[in-house]
């Protein structure tokens, strides 16, 4: 394989670490006392799922998170701290893409109506599926550092 600048090894690995750091970004901004004071995340999110033009992710919603949400917060901040700490290191990577890809898809669904969330969310799992595929662990991580996968 040709590629400039690095291997195509290499790029793998810079689009693993990228979207790690996409994750990490995502936690960086939250508002985490709110989130976890006031359960502000959830309610925004249990708002958006009220409006949900399908009966499925309302359902879905009201049955898991909505009566959990301090939980829920905890679950999702600490998620996308866990999967943006794992796809820079690379360790778990294989479990980081898979959780990562399962959390787009959950968020992608919550916000079918709003295009920007589409984009992002659809571009993040569309990177983890690459960076899945294309075993992107294997360069610059610690997975291959120590042997796993």
């Amino acid at each position: 394989m040709d590629a400039t600048g690095l291997s195509g090894a290499e790029w793998l690995a810079v689009l693993r670490i990228g979207l790690g750091l996409w994750w990490l970004e995502s936690w960086r901004h939250k508002d985490r006392k709110s989130w976890f004071e006031s359960g502000s995340g959830i309610a925004w999110a249990a708002g958006v799922a009220d409006k949900h033009r399908w009966n499925a992710v309302r359902s879905g919603f009201d049955a898991v998170v909505k009566p959990r949400p301090r939980i829920m917060a905890y679950v999702v901040v600490y998620a996308e701290l866990a999967l943006g700490l794992g796809l820079i290191a690379g360790f778990l990577t294989p479990v980081a893409l898979v959780g990562g890809l399962l959390l787009n898809l959950l968020y992608f669904l919550l916000m079918i109506h709003d295009w920007a969330e589409q984009g992002q969310n659809a571009m993040m799992g569309l990177a983890s599926l690459v960076a899945l595929f294309a075993m992107s662990w294997q360069t610059w991580s610690l997975d291959h550092a120590i042997g796993l996968f």
